[in-house]
C-alpha cells in the first residue's frame, strides 16, 4: 500500500513533497502599502467577495517575506526541518487585495511568487495562486556594520521580485517610527480560491476542485512592526499576466516587521 499526504507516494510514505498540516512559520516581512482604482481590484475579486468599501476601497499591500518552516511532524518531537534548511527556508512575494466578505473586511490574493518547490505545493494546496519566482530581502544583523541596516529609525531596506528572467517588482523603505498597527490589507483574514483543473477532454471548464477557502492561524506572535517611507516599482513589460494592472505603484507606508504562527 501506498503511503503520503502528497506525491510521490511509497511504500513507507516518506517521500512526499508536503506532511500533512498543521504546518509552522516563523519569519521577516517587508510590506509596502499603496492605493488602486477600485475597478481594477474588482475585476480580480471572485464572487462572493466585493470591493472594500470607503478608506479601505482600492487598497493593496505587496509583501516580501523570508521564512522558515517546520511540520506538525516536527512539532510532535521529530526532527525539526530547520536543521536541514534546504527543506525549512524560502522567500515569497505576495501581493494582497482589500475586499469584504459578508460584510467584514478580509483580503484576497490574486498573485504570489515563491522559490521553493514544497512551499509552491503547500500554497497550491491552500488555495494561494504560487509561481516560481526569484525573491531578494536585505537582512539584518544584530552587529553593527555599514553591510547592514538596523531596525530602527533611518533604517534603510530593499527587496526584489524576477520570474522568468524577468524583474518584476522593486521595493525601497526607509524606517521612521514604529508602529502598533500591522500593513493593510493582511493574511489575518485572507480568502484564497482552491482551483484543480479537470484533464478529462470535454470537461475543462468544470474544475474538479473550485471552492472558496478562508485561512485561519493560531498562536500567531508578532514582534516590533516599524513604518516609514517606501517606493514600489513594478514591470508593465510581462504580456498576459500583468502583476500592477490593479493599479499604479507608489509611494505609501511600509513596515518590516516578524510573524510566527501555527496552522
Amino acid at each position: 500500500m501506498l503511503k503520503g499526504y502528497t506525491a510521490p507516494r511509497t511504500p513507507l510514505g516518506r517521500s512526499s513533497l508536503v506532511q500533512p498540516p498543521p504546518w509552522h512559520y516563523v519569519g521577516t516581512a517587508l510590506a509596502v502599502e499603496y492605493d488602486a482604482r477600485p475597478e481594477a481590484v474588482a475585476a480580480f475579486l471572485p464572487a462572493p467577495l466585493r470591493p472594500g468599501r470607503e478608506a479601505l476601497a482600492g487598497r493593496c499591500a505587496a509583501y516580501f517575506c523570508d521564512w522558515q518552516f517546520a511540520s506538525g511532524e516536527a512539532a510532535a518531537g521529530g526532527e525539526p526541518e530547520y536543521l536541514d534548511p534546504v527543506h525549512s527556508q524560502y522567500r515569497e512575494f505576495i501581493l494582497l487585495l482589500t475586499a469584504e466578505f459578508e460584510g467584514s473586511p478580509c483580503a484576497y490574493c490574486p498573485f504570489i511568487w515563491v522559490d521553493q518547490d514544497a512551499s509552491l505545493l503547500r500554497g497550491l494546496i491552500q488555495g494561494w495562486p504560487k509561481q516560481i519566482g526569484s525573491i531578494w530581502m536585505t537582512r539584518t544583523f544584530e552587529l553593527a556594520s555599514p553591510a547592514t541596516p538596523m531596525i530602527g529609525a533611518g533604517g534603510r531596506f530593499g527587496a526584489s521580485l524576477a520570474a522568468k528572467d524577468r524583474r518584476l517588482v522593486d521595493a525601497r523603505v526607509t524606517l521612521r517610527v514604529e508602529s502598533e498597527s500591522m500593513p493593510q490589507p493582511n493574511f489575518s483574514r485572507a480568502f484564497n480560491v482552491r482551483l484543480f483543473p479537470e484533464l478529462a477532454a470535454g470537461h475543462h471548464d468544470r474544475p474538479a476542485v473550485h471552492e472558496l477557502v478562508q485561512l485561519r492561524s493560531c498562536d500567531v506572535a508578532v514582534s516590533a512592526i516599524w513604518r516609514g517611507d517606501a517606493e514600489l516599482r513594478c514591470s508593465a513589460t510581462r504580456a498576459r499576466r500583468p502583476i500592477c494592472s490593479a493599479g499604479g505603484c507608489g509611494r505609501s507606508a511600509s513596515s518590516p516587521w516578524r510573524r510566527a504562527s501555527a496552522g
